[in-house]
């Protein structure tokens, strides 16, 4: 199988790339700002780098030759998104997973849910909400992955999944647990097709020692964004 990374030089997209090139035989294209720069090929025989931008349409459609699956590893410009959509029916490429951010369907309990809006900011929840719209109407086999407050932590994989009609109720998720279940959907590429999860850590609810004093602790959702659309 042939897989296209967009926005490989974010976390996820490093962790899940090492782990296809450690646990599976599929080519990879990792497409990011200056990739031939910031990202280094760990087993160049099935690892291609280009430099682009989501914008840059001839470099998109080139880089969408011939795989099979894409993964967005952020929805936060819708402009882009409608671009990789397009590129996608031109190359005819079906199956599209990606990244997004929670609050986009006001899936958060009530009391939570205002806090994180005001930190996560309208501007950044608005495009991510447009660019989730316009992958629903696309006809594109797409499954949208709305993770909760991103961390690191070595060898913690647990995650659990809600519907878009659920609230979520988890306040964390590693990123070693995302790409796990990248893996996992990898491994059966209809699983969860044409569906939008929820994802955060089990027995990890919103009321455990992180609402306090009616204010979050500091940690910035925005920054967590832009450091994952690389």
């Amino acid at each position: 199988m042939r897989i296209l990374i967009l926005g490989a030089a974010g976390e996820i997209s490093r962790r899940f790339t090492k782990r296809i090139l450690n646990e599976r035989q599929d080519e990879l294209i990792l497409y990011a700002r200056n990739g031939t720069r910031r990202l280094t090929r760990l087993k160049p025989k099935r690892e291609k780098i280009i430099d682009g931008d989501f914008t840059d349409w001839n470099i998109l459609v080139e880089a969408m030759e011939g795989v099979d699956i894409v993964y967005l590893n952020s929805l936060d410009s819708p402009a882009a998104t409608q671009q990789i959509l397009n590129a996608m029916k031109i190359c005819e490429v079906d199956r599209l997973i990606c990244s997004s951010i929670l609050g986009i369907y006001d899936e958060l309990i009530a009391r939570y849910g205002h806090s994180y809006a005001r930190i996560a900011g309208n501007t950044l929840v608005d495009h991510q909400k447009l660019s989730a719209e316009i992958i629903e109407q696309s006809g594109i086999n797409y499954t949208i992955l709305r993770m909760t407050w991103l961390y690191n932590q070595r060898n913690n994989e647990r995650y659990v999944l809600t519907q878009k009609s659920e609230p979520v109720r988890g306040r964390q998720v590693a990123r070693e647990a995302v790409a796990r279940l990248l893996m996992d959907i990898l491994a059966d590429p209809e699983c969860y097709a044409q569906q939008s999860l929820g994802v955060a850590e089990p027995n990890a609810d919103w009321t455990a020692q992180f609402y306090i004093d009616g204010t979050f602790r500091a940690c910035d959702v925005r920054q967590q964004v832009l450091d994952e659309w690389k």
